[in-house]
């Protein structure tokens, strides 16, 4: 099965910015409905952090809200979360997702670590 490939997190402190990224192979992208990224903290369920659809329909959870902004590029086929004001409370493996159009199957990317210091 073809992988998502995220990049992009990591250590930053707190009021800092990252960027993340994933890559989809062209039928996952292409063949999307919608794409996001969510999060899942230590002892916590994952929860949807923001999503975009094909027609490029934006929706974010109210925590992130004014502080990250999702966005799509379609010449790398990647969907991109960028991340300011960051806070401690951020503090995830953040992974991307996509569903697809056809029969609303997900696929996930393998999840990347960010860490806000305060």
């Amino acid at each position: 099965q073809e992988q998502l490939v995220e990049s992009g997190g990591g250590l930053v402190q707190a009021g800092g910015s990252l960027r993340l990224s994933c890559e989809a192979p062209a039928y996952i992208f292409f063949g999307a409905k919608i794409m996001g990224w969510y999060r899942q903290a230590p002892g916590k369920q994952r929860e949807l952090v923001g999503s975009i659809t094909n027609g490029g329909l934006t929706n974010y959870a109210d925590a992130v809200k004014g502080r990250f902004t999702i966005s799509r590029d379609n010449v790398k086929k990647q969907v991109i979360l960028q991340m300011s004001s960051l806070k401690p409370e951020d503090t995830a493996i953040f992974y991307c997702n996509f569903k697809s159009r056809m029969n609303d199957a997900e696929r996930w990317g393998q999840g990347t670590q960010v860490t806000v210091s305060s």
